[in-house]
């Protein structure tokens, strides 16, 4: 019956049993050599080179191997690294199969070899043909690659500390500040979140973690690397963002409809603005900035936990501001938890220089409001869908009040994708020259070979301005509807 033994353990064994003669190890010292250069490249550390001529023989080159075999174990004992695969296979051979080489590396102790002064003279036997050089080993250059594979680790959880530039009016991030995380790929957000810095936390997604200890004393706008490799981009929080990502009880008036209201309304600072229906606090937020530190906001809720979430999320902004900007965001808005129908009492001896309401049935509230409003200033109204637009307008025919509806609008947001045009094999498509209708040209001067010019567009990495076409369409995602904005003005009677 055949024994099927592996072939590499045939080869190992070789090896190890070629070690017990000089000649014969001599004979053999090339593919000794390409041996130990892999296992050089798997542990990532140099070794002496030797370069033996193979026409003579000499005793001395087994005491100048020993040497070498010497440094390598004391190095290899020093940085503790487990055993090649070599070792493994010596360590099942029998005893008597070993060399003396072998297993007077075995009996030397790892204490031993540390304290082996690890360099080697050059020697050089022209007399017997053998070329032998052995390159120093210096111990300073193993702590040198030790600190910087250290260094290397410590760069991928961002453990270093560089002091930035900043500008004036710049400041790096703190604990405490809102930021938003994003990961784009092929020009599309993958992943977005919003984020408050703290201590000893980290930020989790599924490209891996970064801790949030590695991204304060950085400046904003930075890309960090996750713990998989991925980088995301860390900036701050901008107001848009806050009341995109922040927490919500009912819909929010979303940025594109605040922002075209406060143009309706024209509030300026200094203005005395009122609210009606806070629902989570995004058109205080808005108002508030737009009113400054001179005005004031009056926003009422109905509902009691509708009230409770815009506060908290007022709050909530203005901590962040105060860490970001090192001052106080204006506290100028006041939430009441009332109904604006009901609540004459809560307006009287108040005058508004506008009014913004976000209710389900805004026609009711109107009669209140209205006595209340500046004359010629604007009320404008936000509505979920074209029933309620309906709605409103009856309810100012039926009720006499002195409005105008000016406009009643919605305002949409398309977004667009304008990238370079890319061929397959990811490089930049050129433009290329129109063919014009020209006679043919003689046979002399046609040619295989292709145009210089046309040659060195193609294969230039960086073409110049102008030489790149576009692709311009529109996002593949459809437009989602907000809501109807309706501008009434108050006239005198």
């Amino acid at each position: 019956m055949a024994v099927h033994v592996p072939f590499r353990l045939l080869l190992m064994h070789r090896l190890v049993t070629v070690c017990s003669s000089s000649q014969r190890h001599i004979k053999h010292r090339d593919m000794l050599f390409k041996v130990s250069k892999i296992r050089k490249e798997v542990r990532s550390f140099s070794i002496a080179c030797v370069k033996c001529n193979n026409k003579e023989a000499d005793s001395s080159d087994c005491s100048h191997l020993r040497t070498e075999s010497t440094s390598r174990r004391a190095l290899l004992s020093r940085s503790r690294r487990s055993l090649s695969p070599l070792e493994r296979i010596s360590s099942l051979l029998p005893q008597d199969a070993l060399s003396p080489e072998v297993m007077q590396l075995r009996e030397q102790e790892p204490d031993e070899d540390t304290n082996i002064q690890l360099s080697v003279r050059h020697s050089t036997q022209e007399e017997s043909g053998h070329n032998m050089s052995v390159n120093e080993v210096n111990p300073e250059t193993f702590r040198a690659e030790d600190a910087e594979a250290e260094a290397n680790t410590a760069s991928l959880h961002h453990d270093e500390r560089q002091a930035w530039p900043t500008l004036p009016g710049e400041s790096l991030l703190t604990f405490g500040e809102l930021l938003i995380a994003e990961y784009r790929k092929k020009r599309r957000v993958e992943f977005r979140k919003m984020f408050q810095l703290q201590t000893g936390v980290r930020l989790q997604s599924s490209w891996g973690t970064i801790p949030h200890d590695d991204m304060a004393g950085q400046p904003a706008g930075r890309f960090l690397k996750t713990s998989r490799g991925v980088p995301i981009f860390i900036r701050r929080a901008s107001l848009e963002d806050y009341v995109l990502y922040m927490k919500r009880g009912p819909a929010i008036a979303y940025p594109k409809d605040a922002a075209t209201m406060l143009m309706m309304m024209d509030v300026t600072e200094g203005d005395c603005v009122l609210e009606s229906g806070s629902g989570s606090g995004a058109m205080s937020l808005f108002l508030s900035r737009a009113v400054g530190s001179k005005g004031s906001v009056l926003s009422v809720e109905v509902r009691e936990d509708h009230h409770r979430r815009a506060v908290s999320n007022y709050k909530r902004w203005r901590a962040s501001w105060s860490v970001r900007r090192g001052q106080e965001w204006p506290d100028n808005v006041q939430f009441h938890y009332a109904d604006l129908c009901t609540a004459s009492s809560l307006l009287a001896g108040r005058g508004f220089h506008a009014v913004a309401l976000d209710l389900i049935n805004p026609h009711l509230a109107l009669p209140t409001v209205i006595p209340h409003l500046h004359p010629g200033a604007v009320c404008a109204v936000y509505l979920a869908n074209i029933t309620q637009v309906i709605d409103l307008l009856e309810g100012l025919r039926c009720s006499s009040l002195p409005l105008l509806c000016e406009r009643i609008i919605e305002v949409p947001s398309r977004e667009w994708l304008v990238a370079p045009a890319l061929r397959k094999d990811g490089r930049y498509c050129t433009r290329s020259a129109p063919i014009l209708a020209e006679e043919p040209r003689q046979q002399d001067d046609t040619s295989d070979e292709p145009n210089k010019e046309e040659l060195s567009t193609e294969e230039d990495p960086d073409p110049g301005f102008g030489s790149i076409p576009y692709i311009a369409r529109p996002h593949p995602e459809q437009m989602s509807h907000t809501a109807f904005l309706v501008k009434m003005r108050k006239r005198v009677q």
